[in-house]
């Protein structure tokens, strides 16, 4: 296995660990469709508001890497601005129903 290859699959592991771990950290906040059911502000969610994103995205490209196929990023293409459009309507959700407590946590989060 080359170095590209292992890079790869080493990035696609550790990147789909974070989701895994991301997703049971949200617990029953979790959602397809943007929802504020809780404020959920330990773990991961301690520094990124949308690590499930972030690291998915990152699994994405890791596999890319370790097949040595760029065509794997197309979905990206698709997948960014949705899950960009997602998250803006999620801050907008948590904004509405915590106000000042989201505020304080969006800025000392990032994305």
């Amino acid at each position: 296995m080359n170095v590209e290859t292992s890079a790869g699959v080493a990035l696609a592991v550790i990147s789909f660990a974070f989701v895994l771990l991301a997703r049971v950290q949200l617990g029953k906040s979790f959602s397809v469709a943007p929802k504020a059911r809780d404020l959920v502000t330990h773990g991961l969610y301690s520094r990124l508001r949308h690590p499930i994103y972030i690291f998915v995205d990152l699994t994405i490209c890791g596999v890319a890497l370790a097949m040595h196929r760029w065509y794997v990023l197309l979905p990206l293409v698709i997948m960014v601005p949705m899950q960009r459009r997602n998250a803006h309507i999620e801050c907008e959700l948590l904004r509405e129903k915590f106000g000042e407590r989201f505020e304080i946590y969006r800025r000392a989060t990032w994305f």
